[in-house]
């Protein structure tokens, strides 16, 4: 993706089944649980790099020894940082005793993290604050072990403010500001009450049934209780993803199904999904079950998960973005007038290689149907030089754009970041005939387009090609996320500028001030949750008319070649990608009433020129 977007977090969770004296003789390490969980976060580093923590359970502890361990990192490298620590600090241990890792009863007892159940998160930090305070997991210590609770996830959500005032709790200046904070204490306050019926035997369904229909959002949440009981849960839309594996070792969840089957070397069918609504239940004897604890709503799983988010080691995502660029291909023969001859096909790096794939087969299909009419045209009339000049036709294919993956913009003066940012990618010589080929190069999203304008726009114009065309695999962005993905401006969408610009150049600006003032409206009347009123802002224009705007606002004016953008449409995205139909980002169709809510407060700050975020 050229325009880098802060975006979900990764959870991995670990039940032991076994006591460690069983790993340790057949894997010969005790430390088999933390080796797994190590594996599992850093199979999932795409999904978070603001920072990660782990926590950690001990069953059958003897009262007044710690059984609840937490540790969080916002290190250039968290991951690697918590589990060098870890490291340290068994060095230290084996200075005493040299063969403390081969006593499992010692190594649990001197060892804080080595629990049974473990809890792994990784951060971006979609609230735009990176303290490592705002890491998961967040923790509430109590003297009863019933009462522990350890509690990270993979969500955002729009009603915070209204789940502490559910629960009465007047929230400091650090809970104010996370969503993880006003979930903990709902679940805690829960948790709580059914501790007060059956101490240290508190049903975690019961108390998740009651926390959960509170929350407005999408959302993976995984729970460590200190009595030794732990949980896994997926919001009733499925909006985040959930995966789970289950033997007699180990019982493992995570947001990723790939980073399960490579950590634990198992089938695609052995790693099932965690259903919409549904919770996998783990208790203190390693027993478990998945049980329905919201009524499943209609499946709306984010779309940017296949498009972008998730790794693309996952076959099931490797074919959707193979389809994904397979179905621009007609629009692009169409935009070339089918003259493969003189057009060149590159991507930018390095997320949009798998949907070049798939552009590439389009093109080749084309290709090989046209070899076979024209062979079968000539009938009789061919020579093998002419017939062998037919049969090596191909694609013309180049890697046009490298990443230089070791510039940062760490200038921060405007002037000074701009100059970086043009840097960032860089761009092959000589594959580009001046003024003849036309070049093709496929994204996978255009957000704010501002790499596009300030570097990759200007640096492909370099080549002198006849004209550039810019495809993304994904729709246009017209509305912000609220549901983990760090897309809450309106005044930053590329669509959207384009939009505003339409309605100036038309004489329509007046349709700015009626959506403003329809949006007050429903704010004075509690109602913002009802409608998405920020869609008439788009409806003049069809999506051809703004994409050619998009074209004209990410050409810098000193190029003077023309520039067209292609994006996906749709209907191409949901055949590409028919599990994950979550749209809203694309046609604020928002899956809860939150949604509305966000889009219009959005615009709101927008109108008021207030550049904050819309939840």
């Amino acid at each position: 993706m050229s325009d880098e977007i802060k975006h979900e977090c990764g959870l991995a969770f670990i039940r032991l089944r076994k006591p460690f004296s069983y790993y340790l003789q057949k894997y010969g390490t005790v430390m088999y649980g933390l080796n797994k969980l190590y594996l599992l976060m850093e199979k999932q580093h795409n999904r978070g790099q603001d920072g990660a923590g782990i926590a950690a359970v001990k069953l059958n502890v003897e009262p007044g020894h710690p059984f609840l361990f937490r540790t969080r990192s916002n290190a250039q490298q968290p991951i690697a940082d918590i589990f060098f620590k870890l490291g340290q600090e068994i060095q230290e241990l084996e200075k005493y005793q040299p063969d403390i890792k081969q006593h499992p009863g010692l190594m649990k007892g001197h060892v804080p993290a080595l629990g049974e159940l473990l809890l792994g998160h990784l951060r971006y930090g979609t609230q735009g604050k990176n303290n490592v305070e705002f890491c998961h997991p967040f923790i509430k210590r109590n003297l009863i072990p019933g009462r522990n609770l350890a509690l990270a996830g993979n969500f955002n959500l729009v009603n915070t403010e209204e789940l502490f005032a559910l629960i009465n709790v007047d929230p400091g200046e650090f809970q104010r500001q996370s969503d993880l904070a006003a979930m903990m204490e709902v679940v805690h306050h829960f948790l709580s009450k059914e501790e007060e019926k059956s101490p240290n035997a508190a049903d975690i369904a019961t108390v998740l049934k009651k926390a959960t229909p509170l929350f407005d959002g999408g959302y993976t949440i995984g729970g460590l209780i200190g009595n030794g009981n732990g949980f896994v849960m997926r919001d009733a839309h499925g909006i985040r993803p959930a995966y789970y594996y289950i033997d007699d070792e180990v019982i493992v969840a995570a947001s990723e199904r790939a980073s399960i089957r490579t950590s634990f070397n198992v089938g695609e069918n052995e790693v099932l999904e965690l259903m919409p609504g549904n919770a996998l239940i783990v208790d203190n004897d390693g027993n478990y079950k998945v049980e329905q604890i919201l009524e499943p709503k209609e499946r709306r799983a984010c779309s940017f998960e296949r498009i972008y988010f998730s790794r693309g080691s996952d076959e099931k995502i490797y074919r959707e973005r193979i389809a994904l660029g397979h179905h621009l291909s007609k629009a692009v023969l169409e935009a070339v007038e089918y003259d493969l001859k003189n057009t060149i096909f590159s991507y930018i790096p390095n997320t949009a290689e798998v949907a070049f794939f798939g552009l590439i087969k389009g093109m080749e299909e084309y290709l090989n149907k046209r070899k076979i009419e024209r062979i079968l045209s000539w009938g009789n009339d061919f020579t093998p030089e002419k017939l062998e000049e037919m049969i090596n036709r191909k694609i013309r294919q180049e890697k046009i754009a490298i990443k230089d993956v070791k510039l940062r913009t760490f200038i921060t003066e405007d002037s000074g970041r701009n100059e970086m940012v043009q840097h960032v990618y860089d761009i092959t010589y000589g594959t580009v005939r001046k003024d003849l080929d036309t070049l093709v190069v496929i994204d996978d999203s255009i957000v704010r387009g501002t790499t596009l304008k300030e570097s990759i726009v200007r640096m492909l114009a370099r080549l002198h090609p006849k004209r550039i065309i810019v495809l993304s695999s994904a729709p246009q962005i017209r509305y912000p996320d609220c549901y983990g993905i760090d897309m809450s401006k309106l005044g930053d969408f590329i669509a959207f500028r384009a939009a505003i610009e339409l309605l100036k150049e038309r004489d329509m600006e007046e349709t700015l001030n009626c959506v403003y003032e329809k949006i007050k409206e429903l704010q004075r009347n509690n109602q913002l949750h009802t409608e998405n009123v920020v869609r008439q802002i788009y409806k003049p224009f069809t999506t051809e008319e703004i994409s050619a705007k998009i074209a004209q606002l990410i050409t810098p004016k000193e190029v003077m070649l023309p520039v067209e953008v292609i994006y996906q449409t749709i209907e191409d995205l949901h055949d590409s990608c028919p599990t994950n139909t979550g749209d809203w980002y694309f046609t604020g169709n928002y899956p809860t009433p939150g949604g509305n809510r966000v889009v219009n407060k959005a615009f709101i700050n927008y109108y008021e020129g207030k550049n904050v975020r819309g939840y």
